[in-house]
């Protein structure tokens, strides 16, 4: 799928979809926020959230005190969510509508997140892309949390095709220039009762 069709369709989800019911939904990230602490970055930490849809994440970053955060989607309408519901807190952070294979910034970040985000990309080139984005925008020594479909995970979401991903996988894909920090697998309950199988990894900029 090509980054307009891309746009086309998560627009449409954003402005026609409850994603307080969509299968990716969570009242609170407790995983990421965990993985988070763990790393014990100084608040000052720059943060992006890779395909932030209008999740909590920056709700609770920000009641933790990272406020130096960088949200970017391909869907402008889940960014002006975002900024409705954050208020006059959404001032601090920077909100980039941008498609996340298109997107990078030299040596800017100390944390790169993205929760389901990856596993939408079905191609090579794009694949190849995001990680070279990821290992362009984190500085040496900054960390990447991420999370896909497993390989015991559903092979499809939102209606699109999704590539799944053991822990293995992830790290022989990022091990060119990330060191690994942990793995595991996690199950997601959707909002319907559901259960999707996770895989978490969190790798080192080397």
């Amino acid at each position: 799928m090509n980054i307009k069709n891309r746009k086309m369709h998560w627009e449409n989800v954003f402005q026609t979809k409850d994603t307080t019911q969509v299968s990716w939904h969570q009242a609170v990230p407790t995983t990421s926020l965990r993985l988070i602490e763990e790393l014990q970055l100084p608040k000052t930490a720059k943060i992006i959230e890779a395909g932030s849809g209008d999740s909590f994440m920056a709700d609770f970053l920000l009641e933790r005190g990272y406020d130096h955060l960088t949200l970017v989607d391909i869907s402008e309408k889940a960014l002006e969510v975002l900024k409705n519901r954050l208020a006059e807190r959404a001032d601090k952070l920077e909100f980039v509508a941008a498609d996340i294979t298109q997107f990078t910034r030299a040596n800017e970040y100390d944390l790169w997140h993205d929760r389901a985000v990856f596993h939408f990309l079905t191609e090579k080139a794009d694949i190849e892309k995001y990680i070279k984005n990821v290992s362009t925008s984190l500085k040496k020594g900054a960390y990447l949390i991420i999370s896909t479909f497993s390989d015991n995970g559903p092979d499809a979401c939102s209606g699109l095709n999704v590539k799944q991903y053991s822990t293995t996988q992830l790290c022989h894909l990022f091990s060119p220039n990330f060191e690994k920090v942990e793995c595991f697998n996690e199950n997601h309950t959707t909002p319907s009762g559901g259960i999707q199988n996770f895989s978490f990894c969190v790798f080192k900029r080397k």
